[in-house]
């Protein structure tokens, strides 16, 4: 039976009269799951172990976040790239199978391609050529790292994204709008009159930035991660909040259930005591300690070989010779030869003009771009 044309413009008018908020929050719901969901991601479905697969998400976003604060992008766009990133693998294999089926993406590229897809949702755009760059410098540990164009790690991470973003689209569903829990917690801390309390600021906002290392966005909502962050800061600076004007708890006024905030709040707290990171290599950030200061080894121009360049390398039983350093680099690098000796000209070869201008060497300028590896 048709529905009625008044009956339709009703529908219309509803939905358009819908908090933006509340529209959210019902696409988000999606994307929520149960703890025992969670145990049949597909990684783990095809043999991963549940530990090694959340270890996997923690080292993923921590790429993202480093790549991030390379690029110096907003807290807000590292987060959307983290929840791009967890809700890839809700619907991603990251199993070698045996199957013919191509050889999975390593988690670095994946981190890659979301950080990328979140800096044009958020609207805070890098070009490819800078993230390519970053990209490649985080995953190989080294924040100085010199690569031109004409490398194959270079090549390598700019396809990867490139192909990719078309992949994550699709897993994605194009659902890319992500309500943002920093605006939320803000909003919260002003309606409580906080706003100056700068320790416990610092401490919900640092409880945001470490939810996005676990799968706290794929069990609980916006409002119930923004809760739990404030929550944790009045916790630690011992502050309480008044209840309501019905005498409910502060939470519920949000929306939020007394078993929800406990839960979220317990995740986290459950990562900081095994953390995955914790035993990990430091962070590599522009900000790492002189490696000549703390080491007292002068940095690497490139990274090591890998076997896999063997191949390329060796020509004709000769050893291979790595060819990761650029052209620019080598030719400051190559010694140059002694000048030779000045001779004594005639003493009448002295008045003649022979009109010579010495030839100046030209020494290319490297490029300071430099590019990427997994």
């Amino acid at each position: 039976m048709p529905v009625p044309a008044t009956s339709r413009a009703t529908h219309r008018d509803e939905a358009s009269s819908k908090d933006p908020d509340a529209v959210l929050a019902e696409s988000e719901k999606q994307w929520l799951y149960l703890e025992s969901e969670l145990e049949r991601a597909p990684s783990i479905c095809n043999g991963m172990p549940a530990e090694d697969e959340k270890t996997i998400r923690s080292k993923g976003v921590n790429f993202i976040t480093q790549v991030g604060v390379m690029l110096k992008l907003p807290q807000t766009t590292i987060y959307t790239a983290s929840v791009f990133f967890n809700r890839f693998l809700m619907r991603y294999n990251l199993v070698p199978l045996k199957d013919g089926t191509p050889k999975p993406l390593h988690h670095y590229q994946i981190a890659g391609v979301a950080l990328f897809l979140a800096t044009k949702v958020e609207e805070h755009s890098r070009k490819l050529k800078e993230i390519v760059i970053a990209c490649c410098r985080v995953a190989q540990k080294n924040p100085v790292l010199i690569v031109d164009e004409q490398t194959k790690d270079y090549w390598r991470w700019k396809d990867t994204i490139v192909i990719n973003e078309d992949v994550m689209l699709e897993l994605l569903c194009f659902d890319l709008t992500i309500e943002s829990p920093y605006k939320v917690l803000y909003e919260m801390i002003k309606n409580h009159g906080v706003v100056h309390n700068k320790e416990l600021r610092e401490a919900a906002w640092a409880y945001l930035n470490d939810s996005g290392m676990t799968q706290l966005c794929l069990l609980h909502s916006t409002k119930t991660i923004a809760c739990a962050a404030l929550y944790f800061g009045a916790k630690r600076t011992n502050v309480a909040f008044k209840d309501d004007e019905k005498g409910r708890p502060w939470w519920a006024s949000y929306g939020v259930t007394g078993l929800d905030l406990r839960k979220a709040y317990n995740h986290t707290v459950a990562f900081y005591e095994k953390s995955p990171l914790k035993n990990a290599e430091q962070n590599i950030y522009p900000s790492t300690p002189d490696p000549i200061a703390t080491t007292g080894k002068s940095p690497s121009m490139s990274p090591k070989k890998r076997p896999r360049d063997d191949e390329d390398d060796t020509r004709k039983g000769e050893p291979a010779k790595s060819s990761r350093v650029p052209a620019a680099a080598t030719s400051t690098m190559v010694s140059r030869a002694p000048k030779r000796a000045k001779t004594e000209e005639p003493e009448e070869a002295k008045h003649n003009d022979t009109n010579g201008h010495a030839r100046k060497e030209q020494v290319s300028a490297g490029s300071e771009d430099g590019e990427v590896e997994d």
